[in-house]
């Protein structure tokens, strides 16, 4: 029964389950980076992404306030009032422990008096709220410090995309490396595509010898690693004036890609309807009528399919950034540069590498979601013909 038209197959839910399972296997490290992108260091060292909506159980280091500001006399001792959340911003915090040594953060419970000798006291209610008294010499200098365990609401920030993207000052940043990413990947697009497309359709319609010997060759160096081919175009760029710039990358990157972009095009344009073409030379139409009017518009799928290809992997690059483009000045340094070099000088800053890496990725996952169908049906289209 199995086999008879119209049933539906029995691996057929095991095939959507599959597909199910590797969507969400995609989508929770996406999300998880994109949630901590918007928390504060110490929730994401705190707690885990999928916590992020409840609230943590955090250690945190704070100070009491001034002395020399804000002490008042009683009697003949000095007394210093407030509250520890409130020159951190943090509101409806709950203390449950709470120390005055990094080595013991859990020496006192919430609403107990510390005696800190010779008659200095410290007493931290759960709500934060703390009195500190002592002499003249006691009460002065930088305030008290004050280890505490609290449990604290979620809290979600716009300040790491801030320092990243906005900071003038932040010598991290993202914002140049952003352009600088555009400005390799645009013209790395589009440069192969316009070459690629008249070559492919040469090679679909157009006869003249040794076109299959060109074709063998194209197969060819699509197996080709680009490894072997960085050190002699270097080598040529710098012999001929080019040196390291966005010219020598851009002319690299449609180079790597020139060989994959031909094969794409011209199997989607040898599919095409041989009668339209043979009647368009019929009445008269040249080549170059024929491609730019009738075979780029139907090639539309199979353009768009390749330049989501092209874009991804150049906009990911790291390999010929460093090779053909990134110099010790670090004015034309790429996104991927930019987080490997975060990664040695901000490795503990999660909210900085999380925000980072969100901002490298949020570019490709708009390209793709918005022109994913035309890859599906330019990768399909050839092989239903």
């Amino acid at each position: 029964m199995d086999n008879i038209a119209g049933s539906k197959s029995s691996l057929t839910w095991a095939v959507q389950l599959s597909v199910v399972g590797l969507v969400v296997l995609w989508l929770l490290p996406t999300f998880g980076l994109f949630v901590s992108s918007f928390r504060t260091v110490e929730q994401i060292s705190s707690s885990g992404w999928w916590k992020a909506m409840f609230p943590s159980e955090q250690n945190l280091t704070l100070r009491a306030a001034d002395p020399d500001d804000f002490r008042m006399p009683q009697g003949d001792l000095f007394v210093v009032k407030g509250n520890l959340f409130e020159d951190e911003g943090i509101s409806e915090a709950e203390i449950s422990v709470w120390g005055t040594s990094s080595r013991d953060v859990a020496a006192y419970t919430a609403g107990e008096t510390a005696d800190l000798g010779d008659g200095e006291t410290i007493t931290v209610q759960s709500n934060g709220a703390y009195v500190w008294s002592g002499t003249d010499d006691q009460i002065s200098g930088r305030g008290q410090r004050v280890f505490v365990t609290a449990t604290t609401p979620p809290e979600f920030t716009f300040a790491n995309y801030e320092n990243m993207l906005l900071d003038p000052n932040n010598s991290e940043g993202m914002a140049r490396a952003f352009f600088n990413t555009l400005t390799v990947t645009i013209p790395a697009t589009i440069i192969p595509i316009l070459v690629a497309a008249f070559a492919a359709y040469a090679l679909a319609w157009m006869e003249f010898p040794g076109r299959a010997l060109l074709i063998a060759l194209i197969v060819g160096l699509l197996v080709v690693p680009l490894q072997l081919a960085l050190i002699p175009l270097l080598t040529l760029h710098n012999a001929i004036g080019i040196g390291k710039g966005y010219l020598g990358t851009w002319l690299a990157h449609t180079g790597f890609g020139m060989p994959l972009a031909i094969y794409l095009l011209r199997n989607y344009m040898v599919g095409l309807p041989r009668d339209i073409i043979e009647n368009a030379k019929v009445d008269g139409a040249t080549d170059f009528q024929i491609f730019t009017k009738i075979v780029l518009p139907l090639s539309f799928p199979a353009l768009a399919s390749f330049a989501i290809f092209q874009f991804l992997w150049t906009w990911n690059d790291l390999l010929v950034a460093k090779v053909f483009l990134i110099d010790a000045t670090g004015q034309t340094t790429v996104m991927t540069n930019q987080i490997v070099e975060l990664l040695g000088t901000r490795g503990g800053n999660w909210e900085i590498l999380a925000t980072a890496a969100f901002v490298s990725i949020a570019v490709p996952l708009l390209v793709f979601f918005s022109m994913q169908r035309f890859l599906v049906r330019g990768l399909l289209a050839g092989s239903v013909k």
